[in-house]
């Protein structure tokens, strides 16, 4: 572990452990920061943060690349792992969250047949076309478990409002070029999403992932719909069950974070 990382892990496990006890379902509705989350946010803004607090536009997005590109990398068959501590149900150890659906399953029932759950790619693979290669083929902050069926309903669809609802997984809803999630998750996913932009900018023979104000962006390195991603994000900021998986991802797996998960503020900064 490095000196940056050693100089918080340790406020920041405690206050995950309190999140941890907090975090009732995955469909509550957001919770304020306790007390010990405005101190473990503030550690992190005078350690894991202090090269991007107070910068805004091209210059924050800079800063926050450097930062989140120092982490450790999974192949793709530790995703399947980590996604059962990432993703537990805090009601149940034995289980993991679905994403788009929001059922609980038991952690062991993942695969590709019917009714299981397996890896989605929030950030579609072919969008980029970088596959299930180790980086953003492999990076458990767009990594999700999701209900086989409902991930073959949305494939590689960028996000947009519309469509008709999914009969499998009602509150989402979708249409020949877009997909539209429950809307317990739609700021996870833009923020997914706009982590993606920022941790991936063209380096280590990847290609340059960038949002934009469109849908049908097929495999070029385009996600969309901007403008609604950013509603997104502000219609649903960031709750327990997520601030926990960011700390869980943080401090068990690969050591980085999301800056918008710990700074929703910083999305509205950048874009």
């Amino acid at each position: 572990m490095s000196r940056r990382h050693s100089l918080y892990a340790r406020p920041l496990l405690a206050a995950a452990a309190t999140v941890t006890v907090l975090a009732g379902t995955a469909a509550a509705a957001p919770a304020d920061f306790p007390p010990d989350r405005y101190s473990a946010t503030a550690a992190l803004d005078d350690t894991y943060y202090q090269d991007a607090v107070g910068k805004t536009g091209a210059e924050l997005k800079a800063a926050l690349h450097t930062i989140i590109s120092n982490q450790t990398k999974l192949s793709y068959s530790q995703v399947w792992n980590a996604l059962k501590a990432t993703d537990e149900d805090p009601a149940n150890s034995s289980n993991v969250v679905l994403l788009y659906t929001g059922r609980s399953q038991s952690k062991n029932d993942n695969g590709g047949n019917v009714g299981q759950w397996n890896r989605e790619h929030v950030w579609a693979k072919s969008h980029g076309d970088f596959g299930t290669a180790t980086g953003p083929g492999t990076d458990i902050h767009h990594l999700r478990p999701t209900d086989v069926q409902v991930n073959s309903a949305r494939g590689n669809k960028d996000f947009d409002n519309g469509g008709g609802e999914l009969g499998s997984a009602p509150g989402n809803f979708t249409d020949s070029d877009s997909f539209e999630p429950r809307d317990e998750v739609k700021g996870d996913v833009a923020r997914m999403i706009l982590y993606m932009a920022v941790r991936y900018e063209g380096g280590d023979s990847f290609a340059d992932l960038e949002p934009n104000d469109q849908v049908n962006n097929g495999s070029a390195p385009k996600m969309g719909r901007l403008s609604v991603l950013e509603q997104w994000c502000r219609q649903d900021p960031p709750d327990t069950f997520e601030k926990r998986r960011n700390d869980v991802i943080f401090e068990q797996f690969q050591h980085n974070r999301n800056p918008f998960v710990d700074h929703p503020e910083w999305v509205d900064a950048i874009w």
